[in-house]
């Protein structure tokens, strides 16, 4: 059973949590739920999974016949870690050293999009590149947690999509938030998968992250070859600070591919989901307040 969020063609503006099951459709939250509307972090912060996940089994309702489509899961992570330099091949193509402890920052949300939307060059950098990732969801409190209790404090895994303005980071590294947090610099969905149902017989450890541009897989890797594994990731930031339900670590990519208008970019895990985002020219400058989200 999978979270996930979705939209209506004909209510555009309303975002439903739903639970996915890829082989009998999905099922909306506010249908198995008592009292709720939200999307899936409402699911998530509610502390309700479990309770939908339960619910769902007895469901028979196959969304997915009518014309809906997933959007990000949520917009409004309360924080959203990315490392740097994590796959040792990775560190190597930039003639780096891998860090002696996880190089991580911090990404805000107005960096947020979901599958299917567009990526917007800003018009600051001449050099973008995208970057295929395993994104970790929180699922419940976690705080001064070690690496062997880490994992149960997940909900599930993700699809990451993360920019950089390269040649922004070049000129210097201390403009390494600058660089990571033009707004679309983070898509992520279509869905968050749990852990059990994305490695099945395997191991974490086993599980494959595919840049993909133009449909062309440009770098791959395995979760074994990065230098600091989840475990370690989510046990080393409880002890910064604490995560909670909806925080997301985005674990580091194989290899970060330019990006040009008319691009179209995938971050590919098998058992997790291919997320996919197509590049558009810089996004015109606008003034206005974005309208409201309504999460019903």
């Amino acid at each position: 059973m999978q979270l996930a969020s979705i939209r209506s063609i004909t209510r555009p503006h309303v975002v439903d949590a739903v639970v996915v099951d890829p082989t009998r459709g999905a099922a909306r939250a506010t249908d198995l739920l008592t009292d709720f509307t939200g999307d899936a972090l409402a699911v998530l912060t509610s502390g309700r999974w479990e309770e939908l996940r339960a619910a769902a089994v007895h469901a028979d309702d196959d969304l997915f016949r009518t014309d809906v489509t997933y959007t990000a899961p949520y917009r409004r992570p309360r924080m959203i870690w990315g490392i740097g330099l994590n796959y040792v091949e990775h560190a190597s193509d930039l003639t780096e050293a891998v860090p002696e402890e996880p190089a991580s920052f911090i990404k805000a949300d107005h960096t947020v999009i979901g599958p299917g939307e567009s990526i917007p060059l800003p018009s600051q950098s001449e050099r973008t590149t995208t970057e295929a990732e395993l994104g970790l969801v929180i699922g419940r409190y976690c705080r001064d947690v070690e690496p062997e209790h880490a994992l149960s404090h997940l909900v599930g895994v993700v699809p990451v999509l993360d920019q950089t303005a390269e040649d922004i980071l070049q000129r210097n590294p201390r403009f390494l938030t600058r660089a990571k947090n033009f707004p679309g610099f983070f898509s992520f969905g279509p869905a968050i998968v749990p852990l059990e149902e994305a490695v099945q017989d395997a191991s974490l450890a086993d599980v494959e992250v595919a840049t993909v541009v133009n449909g062309e897989v440009h770098r791959r890797n395995t979760v074994s070859h990065m230098r600091y594994d989840p475990a370690y990731l989510v046990s080393f930031h409880s002890k910064v600070m604490p995560l909670y339900p909806g925080d997301i670590i985005s674990s580091g990519t194989p290899g970060a591919v330019p990006i040009a208008p008319g691009d179209v970019a995938e971050c590919r895990i098998p058992g997790v989901g291919v997320l996919t985002n197509p590049v558009t020219g810089p996004a015109a400058v606008r003034d206005e307040t974005p309208p409201k989200e309504d999460a019903r």
